[in-house]
This record gives structure tokens, sequence and C-alpha cells, in this order.
């Protein structure tokens, strides 16, 4: 139905022209879904937006042709390309805070979709503007319809976006990680809802995701993307049974599973390199264990190696197409955790957190909403505490009332000691200096970063406002080295947040919190927009602070693979309340409450 022929994409920068998107040539069927993978800055949300024409004013599609129907859309006017957005091609955008409007309700913002391009109007658009709230799992549609973005939770916007985007039944649907933001039954319901969809009126997708169970539970065909290249492109089938590029074996040997506790995961080094200027040789070279001298001066063709699979690189030019096997190893096992009794150093206590309802004129409190009903927890020293549930269970509620980012919003009671001190009672310089001991990675990263400030400074702040008694110099030092602790360049100390993929900001959430040292760090799904390759790094990088400084972990999560890996206790939340909670084996292997089974259940795995 599309096809790609050698798309190029330039953003014209100060420092000059990055090449994110580079010769990409795909082809997607009707009622195909075809999954575009690879790390974060690969040039895989880029590529969509060039589809989209929704490039920056900096960006432009320098060659190549977007043909749909036989319709190349490059050549078309924007006043012709607006009938097709929406219509024809719809997008579920990677950061539903930022592209949802601010000032419109939900429901006026679906609306607005449907009456540009179907008959509906009026109240028959309302009716189905609920009607597909009600589809992608919003609770209580009737009434959630007028209701703004900022009153739902990341879960919930990420819906909202996917109905604005389903809202015409597009031909072809562009989805950018549609389901990070997602538990996994909610998840479930998306996706299913989705392969529904393409049956029903043989929508194509064209799926980006880093999650590859999600992929091996979708997709029919893959392309994998490495610095704006496509290096491998099979069935997925295929795909998963046998990768042939070196990247493609290391991506599946870095993936968490319960089988791997107690271990580093295997996990690429370096990074992604800069798309500023001209390649010579392969782009993964500097990170291939497999690289030969070869690799280093000739650029590789993406060469047909068996039928229906192509790969980008030498190893396989003239020669047959046997896996290579991958040559990335986990680093020694982790050492156990001690038997004796780890120092608790945060212990909640009949916990709640209610948001009062006002009404008229003098906005008198009429109800609460009780976002978190009495929960009680403890987290320990060198141990990790994931805090699993549904999105709107209240998970994120507890933890930024906990640490005190709630106070004077809601009506917060019950105990919370860090250390054994009481943090309502902590003011000033006193909760200053416990924030210091207790940071957080926040769910969304774009939303958190100061659009103003440069990632040095960003860095910089807290430390220099929590730890005043580290001169300039090491702060600039101890800035630069989680910079390479997180994967990322140095170069990006002098850049702002708007200048990086989604990935890559919560990198920057994620050095940020621990630019402190703190000793508990809660973490609101810290590695949601992360590829697996830089979330092995990330969950390296968190075991080893936990096996040196003891640092203590409340980890707020859906990933079920990263639960399994790293957790040592889990409380299942539903409703503002813990339904169950226990030792991570025991819970996951012989879980007591239906809720719980029903979350474990709705898990993409791979198969195997």
């Amino acid at each position: 139905m599309i096809r790609i022929e050698d798309l190029d994409t330039v953003i014209d920068t100060e420092r000059g022209e990055i090449r994110p998107v580079e010769g990409v040539t795909l082809e997607i069927a009707a009622g195909e879904t075809f999954a575009l993978v690879g790390e974060s800055g690969c040039g895989k949300s880029v590529t969509a937006l060039s589809l989209m024409r929704l490039l920056p004013d900096s960006g432009r599609v320098s060659g190549g042709r977007v043909v749909l129907d036989g319709q190349d859309l490059l050549q078309l006017p924007e006043t012709a390309m607006r009938d097709v957005r929406g219509s024809r091609i719809g997008i579920i955008f990677q950061e539903p805070a930022t592209s949802l409007n601010p000032v419109m309700t939900v429901g006026r913002q679906i609306i607005e979709v449907i009456e540009r391009h179907t008959e509906l109007r009026g109240a028959a658009a309302l009716a189905r503007a609920i009607e597909w709230l009600e589809r992608v799992g919003i609770p209580e549609p009737k009434r959630r319809v007028n209701d703004y973005p900022f009153q739902m939770s990341g879960g919930q916007k990420q819906r909202v976006m996917i109905a604005i985007a389903l809202a015409a039944e597009p031909d072809l649907l562009i989805a950018d990680e549609p389901t990070t933001a997602l538990d996994v039954t909610i998840q479930a319901q998306i996706l299913d809802l989705l392969q529904e969809l393409q049956a029903t009126h043989k929508m194509a997708l064209l799926l980006i995701t880093h999650d590859l169970a999600i992929v091996a539970k979708m997709a029919h065909r893959v392309a994998l993307m490495y610095a704006g290249q496509v290096v491998e492109v099979a069935t997925a089938q295929d795909f998963f049974a046998r990768p042939l590029h070196p990247y493609a074996a290391n991506l599946f040997a870095a993936l968490p599973a319960s089988g791997k506790r107690g271990q580093r995961l295997a996990s690429i080094p370096g990074s992604v390199p800069s798309l500023l200027g001209n390649f010579t040789g392969c782009r993964f070279a500097d990170r291939c264990a497999d690289a030969m001298a070869q690799c280093r001066t000739a650029t590789p063709e993406l060469v047909s190696a068996a039928a229906d699979h192509a790969v980008r690189c030498h190893l396989y030019e003239g020669r047959d197409a046997t896996p290579r096997a991958s040559r990335a190893v986990a680093s020694a096992a982790a050492t156990s955790a001690s038997a004796r009794e780890h120092e608790v150093v945060l212990a909640v206590r009949d916990y709640r957190v209610w948001f009062p309802i006002r009404k008229g004129l003098f906005q008198r409190t009429v109800g609460h909403v009780k976002a978190v009903d009495g929960v009680s927890f403890d987290v320990r020293a060198g141990r990790t505490l994931a805090l699993v549930g549904e999105s709107g269970s209240g998970k994120t509620t507890v933890a930024k009332a906990v640490l005190q980012l709630l106070r004077g919003v809601a009506e917060i009671g019950g105990s919370a000691q860090l250390h054994g001190a009481e943090l309502a009672d902590l003011h000033g310089a006193e909760l200053r200096a416990a924030r210091a001991g207790a940071q957080i990675v926040f769910q969304d990263p774009f939303a958190s970063l100061n659009p103003r400030m440069r990632v040095q400074e960003i860095l910089e702040e807290g430390v220099a406002s929590l730890c005043p008694d580290i001169a300039a110099p090491e702060r600039s030092k101890r800035v630069a080295q989680l910079l390479d602790k997180v994967g990322m360049h140095r170069d990006a100390l002098t850049r702002y947040p708007h200048e990086f993929s989604g990935g890559q900001r919560q990198r920057l959430a994620i050095a940020r919190a621990l630019a402190v040292e703190p000793r508990l760090i809660v973490a609101d799904e810290p590695t949601s927009a992360l590829d697996v390759s830089v979330q092995a790094q990330i969950l390296n990088l968190l075991l080893e602070l936990q096996e040196e400084l003891g640092v203590a972990y409340l980890f707020i999560t859906h990933n079920f693979g990263v639960v399994e890996y790293l957790a040592h206790d889990i409380a299942v939340m539903k409703d503002g309340r813990i339904v169950e909670a226990g030792a991570a084996g025991q819970l996951l292997g012989e879980p007591q409450h239906a809720y719980t089974r029903t979350l474990l259940k709705a898990v993409p795995r791979l198969a195997g």
C-alpha cells in the first residue's frame, strides 16, 4: 500500500547537517504490521515524521519518494497533505503529554478529527468520540470526554492519543511507541484493538517500538535500524528464529528475564554514533565484536542473505546465512544479597492521598478522590521494591506524595519515614537535605527537563543546590562521567532537551537523579522509553549502584521482564490499595490474588 524509496532526511544545526535517515527503502502492504526497531537515536521516529511531512523547520527530506497508492506524498502541496493526514495516515506520537492540546478537552480533540475527516457532526461526532474512548479502555467515557489532559494519568493520555489517531479509521497507522506508558492489561487491549481494526479495515500498521515481545506478537515483518540505516529486514518469524546482523544478536542477549537474575545483562559497548557528517565503513563497527578491517573502510550494502531476509553486513557478502552467535558477554554475576536484615530506608504506614473535589462559587470541598487509600510497605537498603498495577491505580501518586511533592495539592495522611525521619515534618533546609538522599526519575522525561537549560546546567543544578560543598570543577567532572554511565556522548552537555529523542531524554533524567548520589531512588517507569540495549546498560548501572552504595529502589513499572530481573519484592496496587505483596519469586511463581494473575497473563513474551 505504501512504498518508501531511498528516503534521505537532513536536519540543519549550528554544527552542520545531521542525517538521521539515509537510504531507507521499505514496503508495507495493506493489512500488514511492519515493525521498525532499533536503539534510541537511530532514526525511527524521524522516518515516521518524514512520511507525514511533520519535520521541524530545520528538517527536510533531501531525497527519495514516499508512494501511497501510486501517489508520491513528498510532491503534494501542503493543503492536499492535510487531507492525507488523519484520513489516510494516522499517527500516535511517542509523548502524549506534549502532543495533546492542554487547553482543549480530550473529547473536543477527538471530535476535531472526526469532523475534519468524516461526515459526522455535532451529537453524532460526540457519540463517536465517546465510543472511541470506551474502545481504548478509558473508564467512564461519558464523563471523561469533558476532561482536560492534565486530569488524566500518563497511561490514560496515551489511550486518548490512540483514540485521536484511530478516530477517522485511516488506511495506514504509524504507531510510535504506542504502548510505552500503558500497563500490561491495557496494552493487551490496545494491541487486540489494533489487530481487530486491521482485520476489519485492512489497515496497515507501521509499528515503532523497542519492545521485542510486542513485535513478536504483532508484526508480520521487521526492519532493524541503526544510525539512520536499515541493517536487517525479514519476516518476524525469521528475525526472531535466526537474527543475522551482530547488532540484532546483541539486542536479544540484552533482554532482561528471571533466568538472568543476579547476573549482569549483556550490553553493547558505547552508543549510537553521532549522525553529523559522513560515515566511512560500517556504522556499527566500533561496537561490534565481529568487526574486520574491511568493516572500517568499506560501506556494506543491504544484501539478500536468504529468502525474505536481507542484511547489511560484510559477514554475509558472498557467504551463507548462518547466524553468528552473539559475542556480547555479560559481566560477572552480581553478588548475591546478604541474608542479614537490611536497614529500612523508607517506611510507609497507612498512607493515604485524597484529592478534594471542590464545587460552587466558594469552591467548597464536597468530596474526595481517594487516589491512595491506606497503603503500607518498606523499602530496604540494597533492595528493590517493584510497585506494579494498572494505570490510575495510584502508583505514581504515592511516590510523589511520599517525597512531599503534593503538599498543598492533596490531603495526605499516615506516615512516611526516610531513615526514621518523618518526611511530613521536614521543611526548608531539612527537607532539602532529605531530598539529597531521595531522588525521583519522573515518568515523562520531556516534561521534567527544563527546556530553557542546557544539559550541563540541568545536571549540575541539583548538585549545586543539594551538595553545595562540591566545587564547580568537580561538579563538571561528575556530570561528564554520568553521561558515560548512561550511554550518552559528552557533546550532549551543550545541547537542549528538545534536541534529543525520547529515549535519550530518559537517560538524561536518570543521570540527573544519580548526580547527587542518593540512598533512595524512586523510579517511575525509568526504562519505559528505552530500547533494550540501553535498558540493559541502565539496569546494569542500577545494580552496580545497589551493590556499591546499598541504594534502595522503589521501582514503578509495567515491564514485567524488568520486574522479574531486578525486583527483590513486589507490591501490586489496584484502586489505591495494595492487594498483594511479597517476595518476587513467590509472587510471580504463585500469585494468590485474581488481579495479579490477570496482570501476569496479559504480559507479552518472546516464545521460548
